[in-house]
């Protein structure tokens, strides 16, 4: 696995790591490190819906994978006796190849994702939608548009939206702009 698109994300291609990624305790555990930086197993448990000994079982698979790592000490608050976990990148994409075993994990994969998608929009409709102001209230919601595209005009899609998001990626949150707030994109590329 290496760090290939524009965002620095994580690019999944083994299967096995797919599969472990398909556990939705896992990704949640990898969803809020990658928001929220280093946490103990403790501290993620109540987000997780997992035991503190569970949650940390998992972030031992998790790094079996690579995807998280032991915090650096300068990251972390107050006690150093306890183990702090961080993501390996801000976010990951999956590239699921040609032979059956990759693509029945990618499957799983992208299932469980969907399925975390659904549930994070859902929270964000009946929990922060109607506190929001109207400047935001204008600009924030959902599309949902068909276009009629080969698989390369596809990819190529994808990646120019990669590039045009970036520099937002990339910016840190202390140089975004007065008034600036963190905005969650999901994009779905569904061929029907």
């Amino acid at each position: 696995m290496s760090l290939t698109n524009p965002f620095g994300d994580r690019q999944i291609t083994d299967p096995q790591a797919m599969r472990a990624l398909a556990h939705p305790v896992r990704l949640a555990i990898l969803s809020h490190l990658q928001r929220h930086g280093p946490a103990t197993a403790t501290v993620l448990s109540p987000h997780v819906g997992a035991t503190p000994s569970v949650a940390s079982w998992h972030l031992r698979h998790l790094e079996g994978f690579g995807l998280v790592t032991d915090a650096d000490p300068d990251e972390v608050p107050g006690d150093r006796r306890q183990r702090w976990w961080k993501a390996v990148a801000r976010g990951f994409s999956v590239s699921i190849g040609d032979d059956p075993e990759t693509q029945g994990a990618g499957r799983a994969l992208n299932e469980q994702m969907m399925t975390a998608a659904a549930v994070q929009a859902g929270r964000w409709l009946t929990e922060t939608e109607p506190t929001l102001p109207p400047e935001w209230m204008r600009v924030a919601g959902v599309s949902n548009t068909g276009v009629a595209v080969t698989a390369a005009e596809l990819a190529e899609l994808e990646i120019k939206i990669d590039e045009l998001i970036a520099p937002y990626v990339h910016r840190a949150e202390t140089a975004a702009p007065e008034g600036a707030r963190i905005v969650r994109i999901l994009r779905h590329y569904l061929p029907s």
